[in-house]
């Protein structure tokens, strides 16, 4: 029985995380992703899980010849996520410390910026 509530909250501490990732409300949806190889489902950011069912996310897969986050093009630590748009990956960068399409801005240099918006990346709470 305790191992049934330790799961069960750790499924819970999942789905908060992926829902904390910077997107907004209305822009969340339950689907799958393909992360390093593998399809994980969950909640989280449209862009980020774009396959409905784990069915499809798994075709998805399948007709990939090569994972393009096995060789992580993400700097810095960054997480990567495959997808079916052009490039066929988006970093996370949340928690790292940078920012960017493959977190490659430091966010301590993201203070200075005048013209821009602070990136959602550096903030931290």
């Amino acid at each position: 029985m305790r191992s049934k509530q330790c799961l069960l909250f750790m499924a819970v501490l999942i789905l908060v995380m992926e829902m904390c990732q910077g997107c907004a409300h209305n822009q969340t949806r339950q689907g799958c992703r393909i992360q390093n190889g593998i399809c994980l489902c969950g909640i989280g950011c449209y862009s980020d899980y774009r396959y409905t069912t784990k069915e499809e996310c798994r075709k998805a897969l399948r007709g990939n010849r090569r994972d393009v986050c096995q060789r992580n093009p993400c700097y810095n630590g960054g997480a990567c996520s495959q997808t079916s748009f052009e490039p066929g990956y988006r970093c996370r960068c949340e928690g790292t410390g940078y920012y960017g399409n493959r977190c490659q801005h430091d966010c301590s240099n993201a203070a200075t910026r005048t013209n821009e918006t602070f990136p959602y990346e550096c903030v931290v709470i």
